[in-house]
């Protein structure tokens, strides 16, 4: 406590809360539309039973904040003493020169003696020991309500871990879904028939699979802009495109290039790590062999996995392993790479417009359909990743393995003009007669089922449609 003094601390609590003069969030912060993310914090934050800190974990900018604002506003609404509610920013520097502990002291010492606290701590990984304070924390006041948010998953993860199990919940706040960056926008669909589940629309009759298709297909232009600006809340809702791109690189990827991931990783050349993620941004959805990598890069085999851990620990990027499917023979393990969000790739990149670049359209289509599958999937499954194998070393883009003795889901991706799939094909191989495996595709009259000679069958489905359907079926299951 030699670097500042208590009403310093005192005075930046008030401006972090306003409540406690005026008894709401302001509106700014308190955001309407409410995504799955919050729901699923929501339902952790409030079990009684189950007692949990609960951790909200993703890249800048995707709104782990708002969901701590909107949960701030919830407990407002319900009664709860504003003073009893604590927001602290720990990426403030101030804070970052004291402990959880002496905060909450000068929060407790001047503002409230209430034993039921709600505190909500902002990038606690800039917090000194923020794992052990929460532990004693926890520990010792089970009245306490704890939400974090962070922006890197491996340090959030390690220290929860070492802090023991059962004490906390993470939850994964990844870029708007295309449902969600359609209901920010406020684009109407209306009413769908109940019972869609995106990857079994095989399984409905004709007739309903053709409405909602039709009722759909106008979502096209929507998402090809989705594709450009991507699913981060605030720029999806900018009139400027290229703007936004523009703040995309300097306050997403800048920051955590240069000023994040430096302050918790041990990087020696912040140049180095750069020309890494320009790479990978590159090369997104590509099977990335590690010494090529290397070889052109100049950097050598160990700095560059410590580079790709950091980077998918920053939720900057996906990294998508090899699976095995049933008995078919896989090659040696490479990982295929995706940017987290494709306007991610595009703002580095300096791609202003790919409305006419067909490989780009269908590189960030791909990158898109593998983040919502990883997103929607990622408590549920054992792993989501691709299959390379065969007799002349096939590839499924994606592959959805569950756990054992249950049928995996696999996924191409063909978004372009012409989406033949031919018998020889690896995605129609490994398909069978009673579960067609999925074709992502372009056009809105490019869908339906595909049968070949020897029986097997693929279903096409296109990926506005499938897209959006994921994270529509996604809203229903938290609107229970």
């Amino acid at each position: 406590m030699d670097y500042f003094s208590e009403e310093s601390v005192l005075n930046l609590l008030y401006s972090y809360n306003p409540w406690w003069k005026t008894g709401i969030v302001q509106k700014e912060f308190n955001k309407p539309m409410k995504r799955a993310s919050y729901y699923e914090s929501k339902k952790a934050f409030e079990n009684n039973d189950i007692r949990r800190t609960v951790l909200l974990s993703g890249a800048r900018r995707t709104g782990k904040t708002t969901i701590m604002y909107q949960t701030i506003a919830e407990l407002l609404k319900n009664g709860i003493n504003p003073k009893d509610i604590v927001f602290i920013s720990f990426d403030h520097p101030l804070l970052k020169l004291c402990s959880i502990n002496d905060v909450l002291g000068i929060y407790k010492r001047n503002i409230t003696t209430a034993q039921k606290l709600y505190c909500f701590f902002d990038e606690i990984q800039y917090s000194e020991d923020w794992n052990a304070w929460l532990k004693v924390l926890y520990d010792t006041n089970p009245d306490i309500s704890i939400m974090a948010t962070g922006s890197a998953s491996p340090i959030l993860a390690d220290k929860a871990k070492e802090s023991g199990l059962g004490r906390w919940v993470t939850v994964q706040v990844p870029t708007l879904t295309f449902f969600e960056y359609c209901k920010l926008l406020n684009v109407e669909v209306g009413e769908l028939p109940s019972g869609i589940k995106p990857t079994q629309m095989y399984l409905l009759d004709k007739q309903t699979q053709n409405e909602i298709i039709n009722k759909l297909s106008f979502l096209q232009p929507h998402f090809i802009r989705y594709l450009q600006v991507g699913g981060f809340p605030e720029l999806a809702l900018s009139k400027d495109d290229i703007y936004a791109q523009r703040i995309l690189r300097e306050d997403i990827v800048d920051k955590a290039l240069k000023r994040d991931l430096p302050s918790l990783y041990p990087i020696r050349n912040i140049s180095d790590i750069e020309k890494v993620f320009l790479y990978l941004c590159y090369n997104s959805s590509n099977i990335i062999n590690m010494n090529t990598v290397c070889k052109e890069l100049q950097v050598n085999r160990t700095t560059l996995e410590k580079y790709i851990m950091y980077l998918e620990g920053a939720n900057l990027i996906y990294v998508s392993s090899l699976v095995n499917v049933g008995s078919k023979q896989i090659l040696k393990s490479q990982d295929k790479i995706y940017v987290a969000d494709a306007a991610l790739r595009n703002a580095v990149l300096m791609k202003d417009d790919i409305t006419d670049d067909a490989i780009e359209l269908g590189i960030i289509a791909e990158t898109a359909v593998y983040k919502h599958v990883k997103a929607f999937n990622y408590k549920s499954v054992t792993k989501v990743g691709y299959y390379r194998g065969g007799d002349k070393n096939k590839e499924i883009d994606i592959v959805v393995q569950y756990a054992q003795n249950v049928m995996p889901i696999m996924i191409e991706v063909k978004y372009r003009e012409d989406s033949s799939i031919l018998e020889k094909d690896m995605i129609v191989e490994l398909s069978s007669n009673d579960r067609p495996n999925l074709v992502i595709t372009k056009r809105p009259d490019d869908f339906g089922m595909q049968e070949y000679k020897n029986g097997n069958k693929v279903y096409k489905i296109p990926a506005p449609v499938f897209l959006y359907l994921m994270g529509y079926v996604e809203s229903l299951d938290y609107n229970k």
